[in-house]
């Protein structure tokens, strides 16, 4: 674990200037101020260990190291920060919910609050301070946390996952413009390949990009895996017709697609091997920072998800919330920190650090600075209003939560697409498991 001390605020000023971050004096000066007048008063020697999913974005890295700094020199709060890779995050969260020690808070993805219900610090005033004082939440950001009219933890952010592609490869193929429909898209894909400037997206265990897309894909066919009611309903002619769609795309995609983990295709695109994925920024951000793949990045545009069947936007966008356990012995300091990392002087902030790879979850950010630096940043301003809460049109909770975090849909798909099981197999497995879940 890394201890965030004055010194490491001060070592990474230059980074946060250039990311337009509160540095140094400013930054402990609001920080001292905000402790003095907030709701939550940290307990005396508080002591908090905290864990986040690792960054993709450095500058992102920096304006979160330096708040958790000036947190606790305002606050006197020992920080113990260290971050896991994606894949990791839950299973560690699990351990600790299960033996009631080793963290206070955990910042982790998608339903993440949803898996340990009674384990959780409920975050109503958080939730209802926060709100009242930006506008409100999105609807998808609240219902990731939210069961009953209890909030299992904050929505942070969501990190967009929109088309990322090579103009030069569009053009060639004979796309003016990004396709709006799931034919066009397909009809795209195939060109591609055809162009040897082939697309690529996750068919293995990624927990961002492979649940995102599939189920986008899944949801943009009309069908889903529970109905309003929780009902088990993946057994129909629409995920059939999702799977034979998914298949074909598949077809045309990267060799090794069905392995891929999270960083996999940021790899393959920046290395000049793929043209076409869905990612957060991350992979423009990397293009834009190396002086040797200016090229790249100037070739690199982004564009909205196709619209499925169904005529209307079905996205699931890598919601990042953060809980605190309700073991900790700390919950004051717990909960300050939480809404201190989504005040307006920290938030925007932090926003522009991390150059579009968050977005926000409450309204009031909707005109923050880093939507409008640079055009190609505008998209994922609306991640977090075009998601579909990780449940669809089911209930957000534990259910659905786990149903996510075991890659139910995921590896229905995949089975498919990679000739494991035929098309009614691989539904049956998933439906198996889904009404294990759902009983």
């Amino acid at each position: 674990m890394q201890d965030f001390t004055r010194r490491t605020l001060l070592q990474g000023g230059t980074a946060l200037a250039a990311a337009g971050a509160l540095t140094g004096p400013a930054l402990l000066e609001f920080a001292k101020a905000w402790a003095q007048s907030a709701p939550w008063k940290a307990e005396k020697d508080a002591k908090l260990t905290v864990m986040r999913w690792k960054r993709f974005v450095p500058a992102e890295d920096d304006a979160f190291n330096a708040m958790v700094a000036a947190f606790k020199t305002a606050t006197g709060t020992e920080m113990n920060v260290f971050s896991e890779s994606f894949e990791d995050v839950q299973p560690k969260a699990s351990v600790a919910a299960n033996t009631g020690s080793g963290l206070d808070l955990a910042w982790g993805l998608h339903t993440l609050p949803q898996l340990f219900p009674t384990k959780v610090l409920k975050m109503n005033d958080v939730a209802d301070y926060l709100g009242k004082k930006y506008g409100g939440w999105t609807d998808a950001a609240a219902k990731t946390c939210k069961h009953g009219d209890d909030w299992l933890g904050i929505p942070v952010a969501t990190i967009g996952g929109y088309m990322t592609y090579r103009k030069s490869a569009l053009d060639k193929a004979g796309f003016k413009e990004f396709p709006k429909d799931f034919p066009g898209f397909l009809e795209m894909c195939k060109a591609l390949k055809k162009n040897n400037t082939p697309a690529g997206f996750a068919l293995g265990h990624a927990s961002g990009d492979a649940n995102g897309w599939l189920h986008w894909l899944l949801w943009g066919h009309g069908a889903y895996t529970v109905d309003k009611n929780d009902k088990v309903i993946i057994n129909s002619p629409e995920t059939i017709k999702a799977l034979d769609y998914c298949k074909a795309l598949s077809e045309t995609f990267i060799p090794g697609v069905a392995s891929w983990n999270d960083s996999s295709n940021n790899k393959a695109y920046l290395s000049g091997e793929l043209y076409c994925t869905a990612n957060g920024i991350s992979i423009y951000v990397a293009a834009k920072d190396d002086p040797t793949k200016k090229e790249l990045a100037d070739d690199t545009y982004h564009a909205l998800w196709p619209v499925g069947p169904v005529g209307h936007p079905t996205e699931l966008q890598l919601a990042v919330p953060i809980l605190a356990f309700n073991f900790t012995k700390y919950p004051n300091a717990a909960k300050a920190f939480i809404a201190f990392m989504l005040e307006k002087e920290n938030y925007e902030k932090w926003l522009s650090g991390a150059r579009g790879y968050l977005t926000h979850t409450l309204n009031a950010y909707d005109s923050a600075p880093v939507w409008t630096a640079d055009p190609k940043n505008a998209v994922f301003a609306q991640a977090s209003k075009r998601a579909l809460p990780a449940s669809g049109i089911g209930t957000p909770g534990e259910k659905a939560a786990t149903a996510i975090a075991d890659f139910l849909v995921v590896d229905m798909f995949a089975n498919y697409c990679t000739g494991t099981k035929d098309a009614k197999s691989a539904i049956a497995e998933c439906e198996r498991q889904l009404k294990r879940i759902y009983r």
